[in-house]
Order: structure tokens, then C-alpha cells, then sequence
């Protein structure tokens, strides 16, 4: 096991750890969370012998294997495959000795390399590495492909492929699911749950988290404090912790009157409107889990946004691709106010591609895409961050979108961002990827979009700040399109799915739930795009899903239709009802004034109560045919 008594851990003269103490039995299953510089890597560094402590003690069984992702690869020369065997030390001096044996001639030493190859599993070594390759995303054309030709998100994959290769007895993972996609979690996932060793992971996945640790150590004022069970049983604890000490709901309050205000204004007599429902479990979902958030840096919402008309976006037909390379043809789909979409489809099946024409970024090679005049977009992407410019501060950088806006405006909207100080200041070359990811989207939100575009927004992001992009993106009333690979994220802030699967896009009512047994029911090797379907009774199923795919479209479009037009009359029986109550309307001068505005107020009520009618039947039928699909 691993013991950690009375460790005292510096960088430069800022105590990390001061007195930390953690055992860890063989075996265990171990998520390490906390801020942003508050030595999770330093840690890391110490359990591989790399610094040491101050003061105190750390034991590591001698004989134990340790294996870890490597941040920096420099074999840029061997093939993937290649570099992901070299992780089994074990194998690499079986093989070793087998060459040197056979060189050698002598028949007792060829004997014994030939058995210590038998035991250390050299037969099944290059099976073994290929698998992990393919669970990965590595397409088997790409195994022999040397390393310096994959970008750095896959360079990334190749060092954790690298790392499970190791018959290890303990391993260490620092942020394994960045640059991933949801169906490569999803396996990594399964991998780390069978994973017999000692785990020690720092990730900033919760649900991942949750699947996978068995416990939750929380770096907190210079301690390792440690919570039974996943990230949800640790945020639900500690909240209990904090409530005994300190009022902390001041900050979340606000948050929930903005929410309050959207239920109250739109659900009216509708008071099973989607999207004040959605709201309604919002603030539940918020209000469980504020305290164990109030001391968050972040503290920032959405404006409301621009009015623009329905739909926000219409495909018909479109084709897209780069050059003479078409990715998707013919998708034919609306985007409507307020619609929360998120976009599901293995790696490559293009999913950036469809986010990018949406962004107005990619042309259509075909068909006809038309965006209303009034969409303003906010678009996040990996090649945003990129262009910050690094020689400004993050203060330059907002001030040269926000006109003639007060530098005091532009500091406290920065500090809802965590930027102040020098922070807010100093040139953005000395940021750190999350860092920059979260100016990158403060500058987004500054701008009021009535339409986000989401690619990965959560790479890089540690906990509080993903905490707090939700709660934000709940309270946003504008339409969303998201692509990511954390699952919380999307259950909480998504309504609908578009799968994006051999080469068109179209809605997926199952949702997570059912696209997880869907990549569940490929060959177990990894990821799978599609399951072959063989017989009639499939094809039949098929051809009866797709019928009520086809129907689900127009009664959504209805439903949406209803509920923007309650909204609508709904705003105006308000201004209506405000103006019945100023007194001087009951002079007799104002007396046919008064006359229509009582029967303005009673038209708007009846047609309100006669919408909500054919909204609730909508609706109904709507869910009934998600249940068929």
C-alpha cells in the first residue's frame, strides 16, 4: 500500500501540502481533485520519485511497477504501435533476450529466453497493443504510422495507450480524458473499472470520475481529505461539511432569481412548459448542489439575447466536406430558438464538421443553408483559444470587442472569469490552457449570442469552472448545439440529440442512456461506428423507426410553435395586466380605453387557456412517440 504521514510538499517558498497524511490500500481506486495549483501534479511528481517531500514520509512497496502518462514524447521515430509496446518493460527484455539467446547458440539459455518470453506474455503482446490502439481510436492502417506524424491530441492518446500497456501496480493518470471523445471515454472508462492495480486519477471529468474511483481525496487548505464513494458522493459530502460552518448560499441566490424569474414569467397557466420545467429542475439540481460550490472564483451568467426568428438556422439538402472530400450529404434539419442540441457520433464521423458550417465557417459543397439576419453566434472551439492574442492582456483582449465599455465594467466581468489583479493584466502568454479556454469563453458570453456553438468547451476546464459553465448555461435562453465528451455537461445543460453517423445527421430520441448500449453493442474491441444489422425482422425495425423519426419532427416543430406562442401572449397579458393597474385608467375620461384593455386581458386569457389545451395534447403525443422510438 501507499502511506503518506505528515508530508510537508513546497514549490518555491508556497506550501502545497503541510502535515498530509493518506494511506492507500492495493487495489483501491483513487480520484485526486482540487484547484488549479494546488499541487495535484506535485503529487503526482513525488509518488514517481521525480521530487521530494520536505518533511514526512512516503512508502511505496519496492517491488511494485509504476506506470504513468508521459507529458513529452520524444520517439517521434517508432511506429504506434511500436511505442505503445515499448510501455511493457517486461516484454521489451524478454524479446531482448530471446535476440541475444539465439545469437548465442547455446540451447539452455535459448530454452530459458524462450520460456521467460512464454511468461511475460510476448505471444499476445503485439494483439495486446493493438487492441488498446483500436480502443483508442487508432484505425488499424495507423499502427504502423510513425509517432511524429500524429498531432498532439493523439500523440496524447498514444501515451495513455503506452501507460495501460505496462503491466503496472500502480498507475497514475493525469486528466486521461482530455482531447478524447465520448465513445473513447466510455471505453477507457470499462478498461479502468477491470484494471486489477492501485489507481491514482486526476481528472476533471465528474461522471467519469463517478464510474471509475472507489474514493475522492480533495487537496483543501494544504490536506489530502479524503470522501468515500465518486465525485457526486464527495460534492454531496462536503456540502454537508460546509453548511456547519458557514452561510454559503449568498453567491448561488442570484443565480436562482434569474431562474425563478424565467419559471414565473413563462410557465404561466403551462405549467408543464418545457422549458420552464427544464428550469424548474435546474434550480433543484443547483440548489443540492451550491454549497459545495459557494467558495467557487467563478461568478457569471448570460445576458438574455437578441430576438431572432424561428428558425434560427435551416439545412435542406446540405452537403459538406473539405476540397474534393465529402464528410455529410444531405442533411435536411431546423434549429429553433431555445432548442439544446447535442451532437453524438464516433470520432470522425463529422460532428466539428457540422459545427463549423453552422458557425458560418464552412461553406456547403451543396444544398442550401440559411441562417436568419439576426443569429448572433457564439462560437467555441479549440482554434479559438489559439487565437488569442498572447503579447495582450486578457483586459486588451475583451476591451477590443467591448467598444466604449468602462475598463471598471470590463475588470468585474473579468473577475466573474477568476481574472483580476495581475491576472487580468499581465500578457496572456502566461496562461495556462484553461485559462486561456475560460477568457475564450468569457469573451463568447460578452458578446450576447442567441445561438452557442460548443466544440469540447470543457478540455482543459477544472471542476468549479465546469460547475459554473452549467449552472450558466442552464439559466442561457438561447438556442445551444454542443459537442463534448462529458457526459454531466451535456445531461444537464442538453434536451435533444442529432446523431451524426455515416455521413447524415438526424435526431436521436434515446439519448446517452441509449447510445452507450449502442457503442456497447459493437465487436468489444473499441469504439463502433454502427452495428450491422442482418434479417428482416431488423430491417423492419429499422424501417419502423424511421417512420416515427419522421413523425417525431413536425410534432416537436408544433410543440416548440405552441410554446413560443404562449410566451408571446403571455408577455403581453403582463403588459396588459400592468397598465389595468395604474389608477388613473378609471377616470371617466379613459373610460373605452379601459373597456379595451378588459377585453384585450380576456381575449389574451382565452386563447392562452385554449393553447395550453392543444400544447398539453401536443405534448402528449410527442412523448408517446419517443417511447415508440
Amino acid at each position: 500500500m501507499i502511506q503518506i504521514e505528515n508530508i510537508t510538499l513546497r514549490r518555491g517558498l508556497e506550501p502545497l501540502l503541510v502535515d498530509a497524511n493518506l494511506t492507500v490500500h492495493a487495489g483501491q481506486k483513487i480520484g485526486l481533485v482540487g484547484a488549479n495549483g494546488c499541487g495535484k501534479s506535485s503529487l503526482f511528481a513525488l509518488l514517481l520519485g521525480r521530487i521530494d517531500a520536505d518533511t514526512g514520509t512516503l512508502r511505496i512497496p519496492k517491488d511494485w511497477t509504476v506506470a504513468h502518462m508521459a507529458q513529452q514524447i520524444t520517439e517521434l521515430d517508432r511506429s504506434a504501435l511500436d511505442y505503445v509496446l515499448d510501455g511493457d518493460a517486461r516484454f521489451r527484455a524478454a524479446e531482448a533476450e530471446v535476440e541475444a539467446a539465439d545469437a548465442s547458440g547455446d540451447g539452455e539459455r535459448i530454452a530459458h529466453a524462450h520460456q521467460g518470453f512464454d511468461d511475460a506474455q510476448g505471444f499476445d503482446a503485439p494483439a495486446r497493443a493493438g487492441a488498446l490502439l483500436n480502443g483508442l481510436g487508432f484505425s488499424a492502417d495507423e499502427h504502423d504510422k510513425a509517432v511524429g506524424a500524429f498531432s498532439g491530441g493523439w500523440r496524447i492518446r498514444l501515451s495513455l495507450a503506452r501507460a495501460l500497456m505496462s503491466p503496472s501496480d500502480l498507475l497514475l493518470l493525469d486528466e486521461p480524458t482530455n482531447h478524447l471523445d465520448l465513445e473513447t471515454v466510455v471505453w477507457l472508462e470499462d478498461w479502468l473499472k477491470r484494471y486489477a492495480g492501485t489507481l491514482v486519477l486526476i481528472s476533471h471529468d465528474r461522471d467519469f470520475l463517478d464510474q471509475v474511483v472507489d474514493d475522492i481525496v480533495h487537496i483543501e487548505h494544504q490536506k489530502l481529505n479524503r470522501y468515500s464513494g465518486g465525485y457526486s458522493d464527495f460534492e454531496r459530502q462536503r456540502a454537508e461539511k460546509m453548511v456547519l460552518q458557514q452561510a454559503q448560499f449568498v453567491k448561488q441566490q442570484r443565480k436562482a432569481a434569474h431562474l425563478q424569474s424565467f419559471i414565473d414569467r413563462f410557465r404561466a397557466k403551462a405549467s408543464k412548459a418545457r422549458q420552464a420545467q427544464a428550469r424548474i429542475k435546474a434550480l433543484d439540481r443547483m440548489e443540492k448542489i451550491a454549497p459545495a460550490h459557494a467558495d467557487s472564483p467563478f461568478d457569471f451568467e448570460f445576458p438574455e439575447p437578441g430576438r431572432a426568428a424561428d428558425p434560427l438556422i435551416k439545412l435542406d439538402g446540405v452537403s459538406l466536406g473539405y476540397g474534393d472530400h465529402q464528410v455529410l450529404s444531405d442533411v435536411s434539419l431546423n434549429l429553433a430558438a431555445g432548442d439544446r442540441i447535442g451532437l453524438l457520433g464516433v470520432n470522425g464521423a463529422g460532428k466539428s464538421t457540422l459545427v463549423k458550417a453552422l458557425a458560418g465557417d464552412l461553406e456547403p459543397m451543396g444544398g442550401d443553408l440559411h441562417m436568419d439576419r439576426h443569429l448572433t453566434i457564439g462560437y467555441f472551439a479549440q482554434h479559438q483559444v489559439e487565437q488569442i492574442d498572447t503579447e495582450a492582456s486578457p483586459l486588451t483582449n475583451l476591451s477590443r470587442i467591448a467598444g466604449d465599455t468602462p475598463e471598471q465594467k470590463l475588470r468585474n466581468f473579468l473577475g466573474g472569469f477568476a481574472f483580476s489583479g495581475d491576472l487580468a493584466t499581465d500578457p496572456c502568454s502566461r496562461l495556462s490552457g484553461g485559462e486561456r479556454a475560460r477568457l475564450v469563453l468569457a469573451m463568447i458570453i460578452w458578446r450576447a449570442p442567441n445561438l452557442l456553438l460548443l466544440d469540447e468547451p470543457t478540455n482543459h476546464l477544472d471542476l468549479e469552472m465546469r460547475h459554473a459553465l452549467t449552472v450558466a448555461l442552464q439559466g442561457f435562453e438561447g438556442a445551444v448545439v454542443t459537442v463534448s465528451h462529458d457526459r454531466h455537461l451535456l445531461n444537464e445543460t442538453v434536451d435533444a440529440y442529432w446523431l451524426v453517423d455515416n455521413g447524415n445527421v438526424h435526431p436521436y430520441p434515446g439519448g446517452l442512456p441509449a447510445y452507450r448500449q449502442r457503442l456497447a453493442g459493437g465487436d468489444g474491441s473499441g469504439p463502433s461506428s454502427s452495428t450491422a444489422s442482418t434479417g428482416g425482422s431488423k430491417k423492419d425495425e429499422r424501417r419502423r423507426k424511421a417512420q416515427v423519426r419522421e413523425k417525431l419532427k413536425p410534432l416537436t416543430n408544433k410543440v416548440n410553435k405552441l410554446t413560443r406562442d404562449m410566451e408571446r401572449l403571455e408577455a403581453r397579458r403582463s403588459e396588459v395586466q400592468q397598465i389595468l393597474t395604474d389608477p388613473a385608467l378609471y377616470e371617466a375620461e379613459r373610460a373605452d380605453e379601459l373597456q379595451q384593455l378588459l377585453a384585450e386581458n380576456g381575449e389574451l386569457t382565452s386563447r392562452l387557456e385554449a393553447l395550453e389545451r392543444e400544447w398539453m395534447e401536443a405534448e402528449e403525443a410527442l412523448e408517446a412517440l419517443k417511447a415508440e422510438a
